[in-house]
């Protein structure tokens, strides 16, 4: 049954990809409601700062937008979404247009009820604050399995590393982030 869950979404994801291929703006808007959240996350964890992700999740789907034409299916949509997010990142802190502000964990809160609030904000802002802390090159791997759910070999791919390098760096980021949030005491994983 997963296996036909998959096979089913990939479809999905290859008749949208068409569809907007061919101007259809519905299709297009599917596409990037899938995939917001994931571009959303690698920014802000690139940054740390909402502001700057907004502007450059915004900035990767008009990419995505004037250039789905010329996506030729041979990886993944995430793989070719990944590659255009890390590259409008990178381009983004090197015109010095980042903005370092920290994260404001309000932010993060939206409408939730006030019951669990606290404990939410403290978990996200310690996690994004963990995820900071880590290497640019292990979150970067970090963040393409994670985020976008690539393949050892695609995020090798991507990052110009041996897969080797990559599992290294993923492996080295998860255990930085369990000891820096403490995950690793009393059994609690």
């Amino acid at each position: 049954m997963g296996s036909d869950m998959v096979a089913h979404t990939a479809s999905d994801e290859a008749a949208l990809i068409a569809a907007a291929k061919v101007g259809d703006a519905d299709a297009f808007e599917a596409l990037v409601r899938a995939h917001a959240d994931a571009v959303y996350g690698h920014a802000l964890r690139f940054f740390g700062d909402t502001g700057t992700a907004e502007d450059v999740a915004q900035e990767v789907f008009v990419k995505v937008f004037r250039s789905i034409g010329g996506f030729d299916g041979d990886a993944a949509f995430s793989t070719w979404l990944f590659r255009v997010t890390r590259n409008v990142c990178l381009d983004t802190f090197r015109k010095g247009k980042r903005r370092p502000t920290p994260m404001d964990p309000i932010d993060l809160a939206g409408q939730s009820s006030p019951g669990d609030l606290a404990d939410d904000i403290a978990l996200s802002a310690s996690l994004e604050k963990a995820l900071q802390g880590l290497a640019p090159e292990d979150r970067d791997a970090f963040n393409s399995v994670t985020l976008f759910g690539l393949t050892y070999p695609e995020a090798a791919a991507i990052l110009a590393v041996p897969v080797g390098t990559v599992k290294s760096r993923v492996f080295r980021a998860r255990r930085s982030l369990i000891a820096t949030l403490g995950l690793n005491k009393g059994g609690a994983v």
